[in-house]
């Protein structure tokens, strides 16, 4: 029997509270802080605070921990490529571990055509330079996004974030000719929410009907950035075919698709990336958080034909660390070696017990996901969908107090994200610790 979840003292106890105090009095007051979580050391899918109380993980990091804490392979690629050299510029100079990491993400990158890849230190940076890039090959300026998209917080990246006002608030004019347009949200779409089946409003009506017509020309458009499934905005994942229609639409104006796979991408959808369900092939990809297993490490996969920018136009003194890329190409060996499978069996696993739960609650609304990547969106009213924010508030701190590590999503949704190593008995205590907890409050 796993020895976790296991509280030993309320938490936070008396070190974490320590340490919570201290973080406070020295720390930048823009830091959020979920909850007083604080961390001693994690093994597997479990973690443990500073005054031995034990978690179950089903947040990892926000979809970082891929491959749990602690997996023995990444350990050990970390120490190897740590005890022979910690940095040399990969801008400038050359070794093995970034020209490796560089083709195994260009070879196993959607589609036919062939890539060349950028290494970043973060998703936030990757987001920064995919609009570089797309601006360089097109010659055109003007950048797409979708509302309730999460796309970093740098200013060009928080110029494409559409999730929350405060990330924007005070920090104007942002980058300039970025434009925002509705996601392919079912549950809450404008056109068809009511309707069987997706009527692609948001592709049709409010993309060429009516920005292409009234207020930019599409052939000023250099790129559309995209979460094939929506990460911070709740867990969303569009129609079957929404994001082929969209990949029609860039084509039919020759304008790039970059799809942000940040936090999709890494075997968390139970395909390596989240655009193999609709055999996609963006024109960009992005990923990081899962990539390194938790060291910071992101890349820019672009299509060949696309990376037309001069060398010195664009670098990075700490992308592709030689560490990160040694701990990104164990990681990648776990995932296709056996966890993306597991994130698939796990996550139907996971989504049928979910969906249980939705039968069993009336205050869950809708249920989405794909793999190990499941939105749980919560609501006052079933006919009136008015969304419940103070459920998920509860339910994730009353969980993190009972020994379960959640975290919300856009509005009022949960995301379920536990590790790519979950095993069914972690689910199953999951799935129990959160119906208990709906049942108290709801």
């Amino acid at each position: 029997m796993p020895d976790y979840p296991k509280i030993v003292v309320p938490p936070p106890g008396p070190k974490a509270r320590a340490v919570v105090e201290r973080d406070e009095a020295w720390t930048s007051s823009c830091y959020i802080k979920e909850y007083p979580l604080v961390v001693a050391r994690g093994q597997g899918v479990m973690v443990e605070d500073v005054d031995g109380n034990r978690f179950l993980d089903f947040m990892a990091g926000i979809a970082v921990s891929s491959t749990g804490y602690g997996h023995p392979t990444v350990v050990a690629a970390v120490q190897e490529a740590a005890a022979r050299f910690l940095h040399i510029c990969g801008s400038d100079f050359y070794y093995e571990g970034m020209a490796a990491l560089c083709e195994r993400l260009a070879r196993i990158a959607p589609g036919r055509s062939r890539k060349r890849v950028f290494l970043t230190n973060s998703g936030t940076e990757a987001t920064e330079g995919a609009i570089k890039l797309a601006r360089y090959a097109t010659r055109r300026t003007a950048i797409i996004a979708f509302r309730g998209a999460f796309h970093g917080r740098s200013t060009g990246a928080v110029s494409l974030t559409s999730s929350k006002a405060r990330q924007h608030a005070g920090f104007g004019p942002l980058l300039p000719d970025v434009h925002h347009v509705p996601f392919g949200y079912r549950y809450r779409c404008q056109w068809c929410a009511d309707k069987p089946d997706c009527t692609r409003g948001c592709l049709i009506e409010s993309l060429e009907r009516d920005l292409f017509v009234r207020h930019l020309d599409p052939h000023d458009v250099a790129a559309i950035f995209v979460e094939p499934i929506q990460g911070e905005g709740g867990y969303i994942v569009p129609p079957a075919g929404w994001l082929r229609d969209l990949r029609a639409l860039c084509d039919r104006y020759g304008i790039l698709l970059v799809a942000d796979e940040v936090q999709s991408g890494v075997g968390r959808t139970g395909k390596m990336w989240a655009c193999d369900h609709e055999e996609v092939e963006p024109d960009i990809l992005l990923t990081a958080k899962g990539l390194g297993s938790g060291m910071p490490i992101g890349a820019i996969i672009a299509k060949d034909a696309v990376t037309t920018w001069e060398s010195g136009s664009h670098g990075s003194t700490f992308g592709g660390n030689p560490v990160c890329c040694a701990a990104a190409l164990a990681t990648l060996d776990l995932v296709e070696g056996g966890l993306m499978d597991n994130a698939a069996v796990m996550g139907e696993r996971l989504m049928a017990g979910v969906r249980t739960l939705a039968d069993k609650h009336r205050c869950i609304g809708d249920v989405r996901g794909r793999g190990l990547m499941i939105g749980v969106e919560f609501v006052r009213d079933r006919a009136t969908r008015e969304p419940a924010p103070d459920i998920v508030h509860r339910l994730v701190r009353e969980s993190f107090e009972r020994g379960l590590l959640l975290l919300g999503a856009g509005r009022s949704a949960l995301r379920l994200a536990p590790p790519l190593i979950v095993g069914a008995g972690d689910i199953e205590t999951a799935l129990g610790m959160i119906d208990e907890r709906l049942g108290a409050i709801a």
